[in-house]
């Protein structure tokens, strides 16, 4: 699987899991765990499991959007790879720092959304980092030859 491949599917499962964010039954009432939110607006469980709002569904939602957007060509992809994974990860080492694990209050991001934000941002760097394989050069030559690269206004 290449970057063009993962940007499409993490766009489409990123897309799935901030609209799942806003459907009631996918999310469990807080209890009194984890640290306190300013913003509770959605406050609560995805799958009883990772701590989300509105603003979480929303980050998420945006993420997927980039992902479908990027996999239109090689090297937006790539760079969709590497710019997930340094976001990925600065989130994970956020979460374990008690005066950054909820943004500020804003996004909770502790808990369980520690460790799978440091998975996806390992699984971002490989796509994002990784040498290009043959097929994507050619892929990659095959855009630029036909202009669809080229950034229009």
């Amino acid at each position: 699987m290449g970057a063009r491949y993962f940007a499409l599917i993490s766009g489409i499962v990123f897309l799935l899991i901030g609209l799942f964010g806003f459907i009631p039954g996918m999310v469990a009432t807080p209890g009194t765990a984890g640290p306190a939110v300013v913003f509770k607006a959605g406050y609560g469980y995805l799958l009883n499991t990772f701590a989300i709002n509105v603003l979480h569904n929303i980050v998420h939602i945006a993420v997927g959007i980039a992902g479908l957007v990027s996999y239109r060509t090689y090297l937006r992809s790539r760079n969709y790879g590497r710019g997930l994974a340094i976001f990925y990860g600065v989130l994970a080492i956020m979460g374990f720092l008690p005066v950054l694990n909820t943004v500020f209050g804003l996004i909770p991001i502790f808990g369980h959304n520690v460790w799978l934000h440091a998975i996806t941002a390992l699984i971002a760097a490989y796509f994002g980092f990784k040498t290009p394989s043959a097929a994507e050069i050619r892929e990659h030559e095959r855009e630029m030859v036909a202009g669809r690269y080229r950034d229009r206004f």
